[in-house]
């Protein structure tokens, strides 16, 4: 007898314990239901991964009633195949695939910016390479990548020097490739950006024969399409706000920041240390008189008369107002 009074009460202690366990899954898959997925793309420890791992940017749009989903990407030209394609909501991209994405018919829209990475990003040449100024590059092998600030950083620097991208021989490579044809002497210059500038000057001694100061300014931007802008200028806000915060984080933050970042690109704390220690980490709404969309609009000029594009783009008209 008993027995079966246990075996009645353990039956009767598991409906109530089953009960409870789908009230609850029920309770938690409603509060799920209610809440706006915004799905955001971004580069490994770019300003956005940095909140990612940061982790209260998530918690604080979630208080709000937005679910944040992070998706990583390779580069730029794949986050703006996947903004256009409508897998992601906002991308965190360099400064030029937003021009090239507007003048091949993408209707995107500009939402933040970034401050400069100007001292992060130059023309590297390896340290008993002899060339001193830029008006040695005459002749000489230089690698970049198409359709990145890199781009516009060669063609600045050749005009800077009195020379155009005719009297260089500029092969086009994705960073890994570069960095390998680099490190072999394959090439002779190399363009690109910080932690590739960072770790070729201090696992191989390379000199930065010129930053970016006074040829381009680099930025970080937070995007997205004319149709999801419009709809959610509030959110847009909101997200610059919160990104921002994890920016303020990282500039006051250092050896935090320093420690994640070594982690997530598997680089040492001395070559993430210079990196950030040579530029800030902001994230702010763009007005339609920044001088930030007067940057964009030089670089689609500059890619305009060099026939990177074929159309003449204003990326004013990229801009959402408050009205939509």
């Amino acid at each position: 007898m008993k027995r079966k009074l246990r075996l009645v009460l353990l039956l009767v202690g598991l409906v109530a314990w089953l009960s409870v366990a789908v009230y609850g899954y029920t309770q938690t898959a409603t509060a799920s239901s209610n809440l706006e997925t915004v799905t955001i793309g971004y580069q490994k420890a770019d300003p956005v991964d940095i909140a990612r791992q940061r982790g209260e940017l998530a918690k604080k749009l979630k208080a709000k009633g937005y679910q944040v989903e992070f998706k990583e990407f390779s580069d730029g030209a794949a986050l703006m195949t996947a903004l256009k394609s409508g897998a992601i909501d906002y991308a965190r991209v360099g400064d030029t695939p937003p021009v090239t994405a507007k003048a091949t018919g993408t209707d995107i829209a500009l939402i933040a910016a970034g401050a400069t990475k100007e001292y992060g990003s130059g023309i590297l040449v390896g340290k008993n390479s002899g060339i001193t100024s830029l008006e040695q590059l005459k002749g000489k092998t230089i690698a970049y990548q198409k359709g990145t600030a890199a781009q516009y950083l060669i063609i600045q620097a050749l005009k800077k020097a009195g020379l155009s991208t005719s009297d260089v021989k500029l092969v086009n490579m994705d960073q890994s490739s570069a960095s390998v044809a680099f490190a072999k002497g394959s090439v002779d210059a190399w363009v690109t950006w910080d932690p590739y500038t960072s770790t070729a000057q201090v696992n191989q001694g390379a000199k930065l024969l010129t930053n970016g100061t006074g040829l381009t300014k680099n930025r970080d931007f937070l995007i997205s399409t004319q149709s999801y802008a419009k709809t959610h200028t509030s959110l847009s806000k909101l997200l610059t706000t919160e990104l921002n915060d994890d920016m303020t984080w990282a500039n006051s933050h250092h050896t935090q920041l320093i420690a994640m970042l070594s982690k997530t690109l598997n680089l040492s704390d001395k070559v993430i240390k210079k990196m950030v220690e040579r530029r800030t980490y902001s994230m702010t709404l763009i007005s339609a008189n920044s001088s930030i969309v007067a940057e964009e609009n030089a670089i689609a000029d500059v890619f305009y008369q060099d026939g990177v594009i074929t159309t003449k783009v204003d990326m004013k008209t990229t801009l959402v107002s408050d009205s939509n």
